[in-house]
């Protein structure tokens, strides 16, 4: 008995992943079932539309590169990019393309990794942010100050240090102490502006990093603004807060030395601070 083969869009619409044709101009030729199920389009919809509409606006210019290169004959395989889905939400998407040029067309062939992409991002956030707080870790801010002295912009390094939050961690226990530090953490980044760089860096220590800070006379006012930050949270015991600013480039042209001159400058206050205190209770 001889056997018939199925026509091939009846094979290629049994696939999961979406299987696309388009023209030298990007306009779909042909797509398989699948691309319904992940990008929402029915193939008569689809059709004859330019493939770079439904492309993230975000990613189109890196799109383009790409399929020019695939038309040039160049691999380009694992390629991800993200789409927009028909009720609006992204899909992330994996290709991997080929230029046919017997036929002059580019064939592809995508897999959905929308969930692969969000593990990944979740696991790039714990990677450079503090499980705790949510805010960047020593990593994160290493990288950033790094990269503010590459371009040479002027900016402050604060260095913070709670005044009070030992007490109320051998008080209350850890679990109290934690609620306190995570307050904390949520009212210095409501005290500084968007751009700035909020970081924990040890246990009750963070560092604040404001980009484009010149005037030293608004020092004060800056460390005013984040003392009634720390001293407005609603601790169980009185709570305040040790500041050190280094300023770039007068403390210091390296991200070590600006850390120290801060840190050094915090110690120098808590210092002064403690000794104040003594004397009045003397």
């Amino acid at each position: 008995m001889a056997v018939k083969l199925p026509a091939a869009n009846v094979v290629l619409d049994l696939l999961p992943d979406a299987v696309c044709i388009v023209d030298p101009e990007g306009h779909f030729l042909y797509v398989n079932a699948a691309f319904e199920r992940i990008f929402g389009y029915r193939p008569d919809e689809a059709l004859g539309r330019q493939m770079l509409e439904l492309v993230h606006p975000e990613d189109r210019a890196r799109t383009l590169e790409a399929a020019e290169r695939v038309m040039q004959g160049r691999a380009h395989p694992h390629f991800r990019n993200r789409y927009l889905h028909r009720d609006g939400h992204p899909v992330d998407i994996q290709w991997s393309a080929r230029w046919l040029a017997e036929y002059g067309v580019r064939l592809a062939v995508g897999h959905e990794v929308t969930a692969l992409r969000g593990a990944e991002r979740a696991l790039e956030h714990l990677a450079s942010h503090d499980p705790l707080t949510g805010l960047a870790n020593r990593a994160r801010l290493w990288e950033t100050l790094e990269a503010a002295l590459a371009v040479g912009e002027a900016m402050a390094v604060l260095y913070l240090d709670l005044d009070g939050f030992k007490r109320i961690n051998d008080a209350y226990g850890h679990a109290v102490g934690d609620g306190v530090l995570a307050e904390v953490a949520r009212c210095l980044r409501q005290a500084v502006r968007a751009g700035d760089l909020v970081a924990r860096v040890g246990g009750d220590e963070f560092v604040i990093l404001l980009p484009g800070f010149t005037d030293a006379s608004n020092r004060r006012s800056v460390t005013s603004a984040l003392r009634a930050a720390v001293t407005g949270v609603n601790a169980p015991l009185p709570l305040d807060v040790s500041i050190g600013v280094a300023r770039y480039p007068d403390d210091g042209s390296t991200a070590d030395a600006l850390l120290r001159q801060a840190d050094a400058a915090m110690y120098a206050q808590k210092s002064m601070r403690r000794v104040a205190a003594q004397d009045v209770a003397g």
